[in-house]
C-alpha cells in the first residue's frame, strides 16, 4: 500500500524520501541507488569540482538509473565563490528536471534561471521566514531543516517538531521535513506534521552504496545520538558535526576568553581534511557532518533495504494511528 503525497505525485517517485545533497557524499552510485530503490537521489553539484565534471557526473547517474534524480547547489558566502551560473547551466543543458538549492540571497538568480527553463526547484531553509522568501521567488517545494540536522542548522535553534507545525500553518506550497529523520517512524511523524516527505542525509551516509570509507560507516553505527557537537557557534555560522578530536579542539578554541577568529580555525576545518576522513577512514582527520540520527543506525544496509524498511514501517504506523481515532456513536 504505497504512501502517496505531493512529493511522490509531482516528481514521479514511489517512496516519499529524498537523499540529501551532501558534499563529497552525493555521488553517482549513491544517487542512482536511492532513485532505483524508489526515493529521490540528489547529486551534489559542487562535489564535481567544475561544471564540466558535473556534466560527466550527471551522465554517469543516467547510465545507472532511468528514474528521477536531482542536482544540488548550495550557496554559501565566499571570497571567491564557484561559478554557480555555469553549474546551473549544465543542469539545464543536461535536461535534469529537478534541482535542490540551499543558502542565502545568492540562490535567487539561479532559482530564477531554473524556473525560466522549467526545472522543478526544492529549496532548503532553516526558518519559516526564509521559507516564505523562497516561496516568493517561485520555488516549487521547500525543505524545512530543523535544529537536529547535520551541517548548518541556522542560528535560531528551533527543532523540527515546532518548525514543521509552523510550516503547516504558514506555508502555501508543499514542504519536506529535513533533519533528525532516521527511520519509518520519523517519516510517519513528518507526514502527520503536514510534510509531503523527508530529506535524509546522515542516514544515507551509512549505506552500502555510499563512497564513505567503511571505518567511518562503522563509527556511525557504533555512535549514539550524543556523538555530535556544534562548531562555529561564536561565528554565527553554526555547523553540527561528528564529535571527534578536531571538532572538540575547535569548540575549545571558541570557548576560550576572547574566542577565536576564523583564520585560526581554518586549518582545522578545511574541506580537504573532511574529504580525507571519507576517503581514508580516519575519524579524526578532520571535521565531518553527522546528526543525532546516528543513534538510530544499527547496521550498514543497501539503499533498497533501507527505503523498503522505512516505507513498510511508516505505512504500519500511519495505519495504526488512524485506528486510534474512534467515532462516537450517537444514541
Amino acid at each position: 500500500m504505497p504512501i502517496k503525497t505531493a512529493l511522490t505525485e509531482l516528481l514521479g517517485i514511489r517512496i516519499p524520501v529524498v537523499q540529501g545533497g551532501m558534499m563529497w557524499v552525493g555521488l553517482p552510485k549513491l544517487v542512482a541507488s536511492v532513485s532505483n530503490a524508489g526515493g529521490l537521489g540528489i547529486l551534489t553539484g559542487l562535489t564535481a569540482g567544475s561544471p564540466e565534471n558535473l556534466r560527466q557526473s550527471i551522465r554517469e547517474v543516467r547510465r545507472l538509473t532511468d528514474k528521477p534524480f536531482a542536482v544540488n547547489l548550495t550557496f554559501l558566502p565566499s571570497i571567491s565563490p564557484p561559478p554557480y551560473e555555469e553549474y546551473a547551466k549544465v543542469v539545464i543543458e543536461e535536461g535534469v528536471k529537478i534541482a535542490e538549492t540551499a543558502g542565502g540571497p545568492q540562490a535567487a538568480p539561479i532559482i530564477k534561471l531554473y524556473k525560466q527553463h522549467g526545472v522543478f526547484v526544492i529549496h532548503k531553509c532553516t526558518s519559516i521566514r526564509h521559507a516564505k522568501s523562497a516561496a516568493k521567488l517561485g520555488v516549487d517545494m521547500l525543505s524545512i531543516d530543523g535544529f537536529e540536522c547535520a551541517g548548518h542548522p541556522g542560528e535560531d535553534d528551533v527543532g523540527g517538531l515546532v518548525l514543521l507545525a509552523l510550516a503547516a500553518r504558514e506555508l502555501k506550497i508543499p514542504y519536506l521535513a529535513s533533519g533528525g529523520i532516521g527511520n519509518g517512524r520519523g517519516l510517519a511523524a513528518a507526514i502527520s506534521l503536514g510534510a509531503c516527505g523527508v530529506n535524509c542525509g546522515t542516514l544515507f551516509m551509512a549505506t552500502e552504496e555510499s563512497y564513505i570509507h567503511p571505518n567511518i560507516k562503522n563509527a556511525m553505527v557504533k555512535a549514539s545520538e550524543r556523538d555530535t557537537t556544534h562548531i562555529f557557534r561564536t561565528l554565527n555560522n553554526t555547523a553540527r558535526v561528528f564529535k571527534n578530536k578536531v571538532a572538540s579542539e575547535v569548540v575549545g578554541l571558541e570557548r576560550r576568553p576572547g574566542g577565536a577568529k576564523f583564520p585560526e580555525l581554518a586549518p582545522l576545518v578545511s574541506g580537504a581534511r573532511g574529504k580525507t576522513v571519507y576517503e581514508e577512514g580516519d575519524v579524526d582527520a578532520g571535521v565531518w557532518s553527522a546528526s543525532p540520527v546516528m543513534g538510530l543506525i544499527d547496521k550498514v544496509v543497501s539503499c533498497e533495504e533501507l527505503l523498503k524498511t522505512m516505507e513498510k514501517e511508516a505505512e504500519e504506523i500511519l495505519l495504526a494511528g488512524a485506528k486510534t481515532v474512534v467515532r462516537e456513536s450517537k444514541l
